[in-house]
């Protein structure tokens, strides 16, 4: 990944570039920003030029033997650290990793379930993982310049872990860079944040977008500002546009079930329900969640008459103009309550039979309010 290569967001790459040109390259930085923005390419075209030996004002050159390892992402003195799976290392799952970092370094944690095979189980950065960074980052550089650790994700750290990270934050082995890139920063130590410079990642701008979709998809120009649009500066979502995601159709399609039930009163077909969603596993439910509060929110403004603002698909706006009636001041904040408490209690395994259950009994009532 080359600076060159990450979609948009120009003001922070010169902020890098300057940096190491400058000789002044914080020993811990935390990008973050939401789903889709290049955070993960940004950190990655980031150290690729800090260990580049031949960079130029704007780019690591591609053919020093430091790019070279890049390339393959191979590089002895740049360590990945990521969740995982079955109280497993980040080494135990590093070929899967390189695989779909160079395949496309813009995907999501679900893409990455997916890519391990982890069924049901939930992603976490387990404790055993701090150690595996001390040591590391204990021996000596292999090329003699700096030791880069990229930490994807960094709020799945289990909090031994995360104390232990602090520890290294806080007196951290000669010429070692930290590259933090996370979503949810808020759920991170407050500890670890302040020990960090923050760079905040912004949406990519819909005409950066558009411009990678006619180019490097062959979308025409009319389609791609529409996908741009609708992706919100989320270049994740874009692409799941163009490729027609099964995910998010299945999401729909449970969305659209649920809402007419629970309106319909229809007690044992949402029983059934209930059963279906329990069977996706605990990420997928989270992220059918996440999708629910995205509806509620987007059709929330859509009978606002606010279409302007509004980021659906054509099926979704299409479902929009009979259901957004339905969603107004009187219970728009109590539904997204229960969609939040739903979420935190998929998150401390509460049976996901009665979490969703429950939630579809309450929706009959704030369906009428």
């Amino acid at each position: 990944m080359f600076f060159k290569d990450v979609i948009g967001q120009e003001e922070i790459k010169q902020r890098l570039i300057q940096e190491v040109n400058e000789g002044r390259i914080p020993h811990a930085q935390l990008i973050c920003g939401s789903e889709g923005v290049g955070k993960l390419p940004l950190a990655l075209a980031y150290a690729r030029y800090i260990s580049c030996t031949n960079r130029s004002a704007t780019d690591a050159c591609g053919v020093c033997p430091s790019c070279v390892k890049f390339n393959k992402l191979v590089h002895p003195d740049v360590h990945f650290t990521f969740p995982v799976v079955k109280n497993s290392r980040s080494d135990d799952y590093i070929v899967e990793w390189r695989r779909i970092v160079l395949n496309n370094p813009y995907f999501n944690l679900n893409h990455w379930l997916n890519e391990i095979n982890a069924e049901n189980s939930q992603a976490v950065i387990y404790t055993k993982e701090s150690d595996e960074i001390m040591k590391k980052l204990s021996l000596k550089s292999s090329e003699g310049g700096f030791k880069i650790t990229i930490i994807w994700l960094p709020e799945k750290m289990q909090l031994a872990c995360a104390n232990k990270l602090l520890k290294l934050l806080e007196e951290p082995p000669a010429k070692t860079i930290f590259l933090l890139v996370s979503e949810a920063p808020d759920m991170i130590l407050q500890t670890i944040l302040s020990r960090t410079q923050r760079i905040n990642v912004r949406k990519i701008a819909e005409k950066d977008i558009a411009q990678v979709l006619e180019q490097k998809y062959s979308v025409q120009q009319s389609t791609s500002l529409s996908i741009a649009h609708l992706a919100n500066g989320n270049f994740i979502k874009a692409l799941e546009t163009i490729h027609l995601n099964e995910e998010n159709h299945l999401f729909f399609e449970l969305f659209v079930s649920l809402m007419r039930l629970s309106y319909q009163r229809k007690i044992r077909e949402m029983k059934q329900w209930s059963d279906q969603i329990a069977g996706l596993g605990r990420e997928r439910q989270k992220n059918f969640l996440s999708y629910c509060q995205r509806m509620i929110r987007e059709n929330f403004i859509y009978n606002l008459h606010q279409k302007e603002l509004v980021y659906m698909t054509p099926d979704e706006q299409n479902f929009a103009t009979r259901f957004s009636p339905f969603v107004n001041e009187r219970n728009v904040m109590g539904i997204m309550d229960e969609l939040s408490e739903a979420q935190w209690h998929v998150e401390q395994n509460v049976n996901a039979k009665m979490i969703f259950f429950d939630f579809s009994l309450k929706m009959i009532v704030l369906l009428k309010s």
